[in-house]
């Protein structure tokens, strides 16, 4: 199939609301732009998004329905067994647990949903069931008070240690364009319900040993996308062929339910020789833009939608944003023009969209992109070129974030130090230009909203900050960490107990990617310490409410290194590893960063994803740890789950929620979700009858 030669014009998704077109913005802009005042924005005339007032009624996300993904692995104690609470059950769903057939819980539980069984073995083989459950397997209205049980679960057995390993089909080496050898190695991964099973499957980003930096010259190897089932089964794999320069900066693909049938699509960014899961060919197939310095700079770019089940391409369009002029983007050799993000985003509130920008340097573009399940269609385009969006330009960082700012219930894209509204339009630009790492969640639950911690490299813009924490909704700066260099790293997430909501930490004084030395701040900007955690990944590990440091033992030999997880012990500010995954290395060089994190199975914690030292295998590493602590998947929070499919675009950066997740949290209000699919009717739990 070839693809067309036009983008169609812009037509609104089926149900969805229509929005004002990209091209008659100016007034609205001007009225929207910010004031940059000390680095805290403004808004000219109004007292901000937060001041507007809800919606009515609540509007319903469409979402995948996941299962209960039980995990079982064997630990020090017996067995521990974990499994999901969904989106859509209540906090007092009563679980009861059954061992070779025999109940082994007396007593329904409803405190967590994890069990440690001294008395099993890597031979047991379990099972889950819900007291008081209906015939659609959700529990019965009024309490959970039902006597009757039915399964929430097939039979599952343990793992014999604390991860599963998911073989890979390796790409063969490769003889390059200097005549070198060169090989593959397993990098970012997705993950999505392919199917519609109501498990999530894996796609993995093949990176070529001699994949490239935009800043360097050089032939790269092509990229191939996999997508597994957990057993090891391939699906398909996609090739995006010779025209598709390899590094972190180029290949952005989005993993979602895009057209809300139950089962992902993945979009991508394609050219002329790109190969489908199918075997067909996208564009020219003999097509080589390629110039004597290895820079695609040429040539037709294309945007394909591939079914997530087959691989095969579904419709492929003109990229809504082309290279044009090289050297507008900020240089002539191919750096900037090139330098890729994406996201998706609930535009509407109601259903998901894709969002792919390019540039942010200088010119900072971003596309909105629908899929009706047979056609990709334009929703709006942002460009700081555009009248009016002046002050927009240069603030983007090297990833983004995708969160409802101002409560309307639709979702913003969080573009570095600026904040493009559901509408294409600029929300609000801080001025505080470009940077490597942001984080945003409800870190500050002692005020509305939620809050945005960034670290930034530009001391000009910024007036010597390093790093700054913003209102989400209107960005005004609550306090700032002084700096006189860039500052490359830093993390926010609830380290310490001692004080309210999370704390905040970034590199400082030598300002190098691994310095031990920098500022720990809390929610409230009140110094803690200047001896900080590493910053990079948190995750939610062991079986406290705490967050855990995420991070890697570099070796500068491979460039790559020893994933680790490790305690921030406050009281002594110091570091210390509980969990190293040896036998796997971590990706993308000095970041450390797994190919995935994400609450992939089992209760609200968050798996682990490393690619095993030969590329084999990924392997899947999940907690052994008890938890008191009950919590919805959080792959059934809004931001949490956008946040699984923008994680490693470009810098990856951790997950986070849209709620305050930490010690003295209040017990997050219930996801206001439309599932996609009907709830499996459930079998009733034969001769087991009653509590």
């Amino acid at each position: 199939m070839h693809p067309r030669t036009t983008t169609p014009d812009p037509a609104p998704h089926p149900a969805r609301r229509p929005l004002p077109s990209a091209l008659h913005r100016s007034a609205a802009l001007l009225l929207a732009l910010p004031l940059v005042l000390g680095g805290a924005a403004v808004a000219a005339g109004e007292a901000g998004p937060a001041a507007q007032s809800a919606p009515a009624a609540p509007l319903q996300r469409d979402a995948e329905r996941l299962d209960h993904s039980p995990v079982a692995a064997v630990s020090e104690g017996g067995v521990l067994l974990s499994w999901r609470l969904l989106g859509d059950e209540s906090m007092d769903t009563r679980f009861v647990v059954f061992r070779d057939g025999e109940r082994i819980t007396p007593e329904p539980i409803t405190d967590s949903t994890n069990l440690l069984d001294p008395d099993g073995t890597a031979e047991s083989s379990y099972r889950i069931a819900i007291e008081g459950g209906n015939a659609s397997g959700t529990p019965s209205p009024g309490g959970n008070q039902g006597r009757n049980l039915v399964w929430a679960s097939e039979e599952f057995t343990p793992w014999a240690e604390q991860f599963l390993d998911v073989p890979l089909q390796k790409p063969a080496d490769f003889v390059a364009v200097d005549g070198s050898t060169q090989s593959y190695r397993a990098n970012d991964t997705l993950t999505a319900d392919l199917d519609g099973d109501g498990q999530l499957e894996l796609v993995v980003k093949w990176d070529p040993t001699n994949s490239q930096d935009n800043s360097r010259p050089g032939h790269t190897g092509n990229v191939y996308l996999d997508a597994y089932e957990l057993d090891g089964t391939q699906l398909w794999r996609i090739d995006l062929g010779v025209n598709i320069r390899a590094g972190a900066h180029y290949s952005q693909p989005q993993l979602y339910d895009f057209d809300s049938d139950g089962r992902a699509e993945l979009m991508v960014k394609t050219a002329d020789g790109t190969v489908d899961g199918a075997g067909t060919v996208i564009g020219d197939a003999d097509a080589d833009h390629r110039n004597a310095e290895g820079y695609i700079l040429e040539g037709p770019e294309y945007l394909t939608a591939f079914d997530g089940e087959t691989g095969a391409a579904l419709d492929t369009i003109d990229y809504g944003v082309p290279r044009g002029t090289v050297s507008d983007w900020g240089d002539g050799y191919g750096n900037r023009v090139d330098r890729f993000l994406s996201a998706t985003a609930y535009l509407d509130g109601e259903h998901p969209s894709a969002v792919f920008a390019r540039g942010y340097y200088t010119r900072a573009t971003l596309w909105a992109v629908d899929f009706d399940g047979e056609q990709l269609s334009e929703r709006w385009l942002f460009d700081s070129d555009q009248p009016g969006n002046e002050g927009y330009a240069g603030q983007g960082n090297h990833n983004l974030s995708v969160a409802d700012v101002d409560g309307d219930q639709r979702d913003e894209i969080v573009y570095g130090s600026a904040t493009i509204d559901d509408d294409g339009t600029g929300l609000y630009s801080t001025g505080l230009g470009h940077g490597d790492a942001q984080h945003v969640s409800d870190f500050d639950p002692s005020r509305p909203g939620l809050e945005v911690f960034s670290v930034h490299e530009d001391m000009g813009a910024t007036g010597d900050l390093g790093a700054t924490f913003r209102d989400a909704a209107t960005g005004e700066v609550f306090w700032s960490v002084p700096a006189n260099k860039d500052t490359g790293r830093g993390a926010m997430a609830d380290i310490d107990p001692r004080h309210e909501g999370a704390e905040g930490w970034n590199v400082g004084y030598d300002a190098e990617w691994d310095s031990p030395v920098g500022s720990l701040r809390s929610a409230s900007g009140e110094l803690i310490s200047t001896e900080i955690p590493a910053a990079n990944f948190t995750a939610l590990w062991d079986g406290d409410l705490l967050s855990e440091i995420v991070d890697h033992e570099f070796d500068d030999g491979p460039r790559t290194g020893v994933p680790t997880v490790s305690k921030w012990e406050y009281e002594n500010q110091q570091q210390v590893e509980i969990f190293r995954a040896e036998g796997t290395v971590s990706n993308n060089d000095t970041k450390g960063n797994p190919a995935l994190q994400a609450d992939l199975l089992g209760d609200w914690r968050e798996e682990l994803v490393f690619r095993t030292e030969d590329s084999t295998a990924l392997r899947i590493y999940t907690t052994t740890d008890v938890t008191e602590h009950r919590l919805r998947t959080l792959m059934s929070d809004p931001q949490y789950r956008l946040s699984i499919a923008w994680q490693n675009v470009a810098y990856n950066q951790p997950p986070h929620t849209g709620y305050f997740l930490g010690e003295g949290m209040e017990t997050p209000a219930a996801p206001s979700l439309r599932y996609t699919t009907p709830a499996p009717k459930a079998e009733p739990v034969r001769g087991h009858e009653g509590g």
